[in-house]
């Protein structure tokens, strides 16, 4: 009865016994890696469709001739792909600088630039970093579209607020 047409079937039934006071492991379900990799092409320079340059700020001077401040920019890589749906103020902002030219954010801190792209790709931004500098990422999430992590540093910012 085992032989079904020269093929060996075998039936296996297997339950699980919980001894008292003993912890049973969760099974493993592996997690979709999706996240991992979007977060691995984070500042990818050799992937990226877009540069930003942050915190170049330039300063009028006496007659209105524009000074360079003596800030080096920080280079960011980007893909314009990923921008567009998680902030698109921001990918915005690349289809209006021609090719191969870097997009200039000067009212960004890049701490905090490097926090919301970081944010932008899956990543976390540490409970202590939100503490630390909500209204300045609630500044920037909001003017470049980053709606979630708008919410989050505002959750943030109003547990940290006593009245």
């Amino acid at each position: 009865d085992a032989l079904v047409e020269g093929t060996l079937i075998i039936e296996v039934q297997m339950k699980l016994y919980e001894a008292a006071g003993t912890h049973v492991p969760p099974i493993f379900i592996p997690e979709n890696p999706l996240v991992k990799s979007i977060l691995k092409k984070f500042m990818d320079e050799e992937s990226a469709d877009v540069v930003f340059e942050v915190g170049s700020d330039s300063k009028q001077g006496a007659g209105g001739a524009r000074k360079r401040a003596k800030t080096v920019p920080s280079t960011f890589y980007a893909h314009h792909l990923i921008l567009q749906d998680c902030a698109p103020d921001l990918a915005e902002l690349c289809k209006l600088v021609k090719k191969p030219s870097s997009v200039p954010i000067a009212d960004v801190n890049p701490d905090i630039f490097r926090h919301m792209l970081y944010y932008i790709y899956g990543g976390k931004v540490s409970d202590e970093e939100l503490k630390a500098n909500a209204k300045d990422i609630i500044d920037a999430a909001d003017k470049y579209g980053v709606v979630n992590l708008k919410l989050e540093a505002e959750a943030c910012y109003a547990k940290s607020i006593t009245l």
